[in-house]
């Protein structure tokens, strides 16, 4: 089975009935989560039930993208204490927000944590990432498997590095926070999003602004992209 689930697609934080940041790839049996924001959780545990992923991947240190690894920390501590620690692929920072929401038990003895920037390979992916422009240290990530290539922005402005990003993949996966006309250098526009997955065969918009009609965001992205334009919706399931 080759799918993505999304279990979050709000961004600062979640709308009733949503969740922030978080999506599920499964490659041919293996699990990798991209980032775990607020309310993602939960529906990770929908399909991992003990949390019995095969790694966490995070894309910067923002509490909507990981905050909910400390909830997932304890589900393996409790649920599957003598299990090996499940590899944590994180950005500068991020562990020091773990400690900090919970010191007890330790994140680094449940997970084994690697530094993303120099992650080249997570189970059967080949691994790039990039660094893209905002507030925390974000790094965009692709991850390439035989038939297979997703990339996922985390949180980004506008930036050369997208194209790179995308080029090729099957699936990105990009911030949209806003509609109309950009207003920020560090997160994106619908619009935007699209220019920057050029290359990619579909798009998937996601980090949406609490309130915002997703509706609007899909049209303005379909207006830049000739492939395929999917809004991020909680519990969704694409075959990949």
């Amino acid at each position: 089975m080759r799918s993505l689930t999304v279990l979050g697609s709000c961004g600062a934080w979640p709308e009733p009935g949503r969740a922030c940041a978080g999506f599920l790839v499964e490659y041919d049996g293996f699990r990798v989560v991209l980032d775990l924001g607020y309310a993602a959780l939960p529906r990770l545990l929908e399909h991992c039930p003990q949390g019995e992923v095969d790694a966490v991947v995070v894309t910067h240190q923002h509490p909507d993208h990981c905050v909910d690894v400390s909830g997932l920390a304890r589900v393996r501590y409790y649920e599957a204490p003598d299990a090996p620690p499940v590899p944590l692929h994180c950005t500068p920072g991020t562990l020091d927000v773990l400690r900090a929401l919970e010191p007890n038990p330790d994140p680094a003895d449940v997970f084994a944590v690697h530094d993303l920037a120099s992650t080249m390979r997570i189970g059967p992916f080949d691994v790039v990432t990039v660094e893209l422009p905002h507030y925390q240290t974000n790094l965009g990530v692709r991850l390439s498997a035989p038939g297979l290539t997703v990339a996922y922005t985390g949180d980004s402005g506008p930036s050369p590095e997208l194209r790179r990003l995308a080029e090729g993949a099957d699936v990105f996966i990009s911030d949209a926070t806003y509609q109309g006309a950009p207003v920020s250098d560090y997160l994106m526009t619908a619009a935007e999003a699209a220019r920057a997955a050029r290359g990619a065969r579909r798009l998937v918009l996601t980090h949406f602004w609490p309130g915002s009609d997703r509706a609007v965001s899909v049209r303005e992205a379909e207006a830049e992209f000739d492939g395929e334009v999917i809004a991020a919706d909680e519990g969704l399931v694409l075959s990949l």
